[in-house]
């Protein structure tokens, strides 16, 4: 019963902080993009793609000033946040300083943390699936940043099962949230202040 009410209680608070179209959405200081699987050869997956192109979207509407991608960085033969760097500048072309990485978003916690404490990050319209942004929203907003949350459209659509595998792989890892954000975890790196206000290259490694 625990795992139902908190599921319920994520997905009623954080409703109406999510959005599907441009028009419903005010303009914020970056747009984040989570960090999800990437190939040993540099290409990003179809997930990531998607979450690449809708925070592109955002950006060339003048809805987002900066972009913020947050992800896994932790080995030097992994590296979410460079090949969606490299994704970005190849088909979008956007100024390198407009560009902000976070190496050390090893979770949708520790993203939502650094982008407070290392980038600080005040709004922001964070891009995902419409499976995760209620476990995303809800951890910024309790973590005290003003976040909304933008749908990434499926290019590609996935299967029914695959859609099904990530509702109930989420309902778990909300409850985890749930308690990671009510205990104040602290993030696995902190690290220097990269103000989202300033030069992105700042944060290129």
């Amino acid at each position: 019963m625990a795992v139902i009410g908190i599921n319920w209680y994520i997905l009623d608070f954080t409703k109406e902080y999510i959005f599907q179209e441009l028009d419903q959405i005010d303009s914020r200081q970056c747009a984040m993009i989570l960090g999800a699987r990437v190939y040993d050869s540099g290409s990003i997956s179809h997930v990531v793609r998607d979450r690449a192109e809708s925070a592109m979207e955002l950006y060339h509407h003048e809805l987002a000033d900066k972009v913020l991608i947050s992800g896994d960085h932790g080995q030097r033969d992994y590296d979410e946040v460079n090949a969606i760097k490299n994704y970005i500048k190849l088909m979008h072309h956007i100024p390198d300083q407009d560009i902000f990485m976070d190496h050390a978003g090893f979770s949708t916690y520790e993203s939502m943390y650094r982008g407070r404490d290392i980038f600080l990050v005040k709004d922001v319209i964070i891009v995902s699936q419409g499976f995760h942004l209620p476990r995303a929203v809800y951890i910024a907003r309790k973590l005290g940043l003003d976040a909304i949350g933008y749908e990434a459209k499926e290019i590609t659509p996935f299967s029914k099962e695959t859609h099904i595998s990530w509702h109930l792989r989420e309902a778990l890892a909300r409850v985890k949230s749930f308690f990671l954000v009510a205990t104040n975890a602290q993030p696995t790196y902190l690290g220097d202040v990269l103000p989202i206000t300033g030069d992105g290259r700042s944060s290129w490694d």
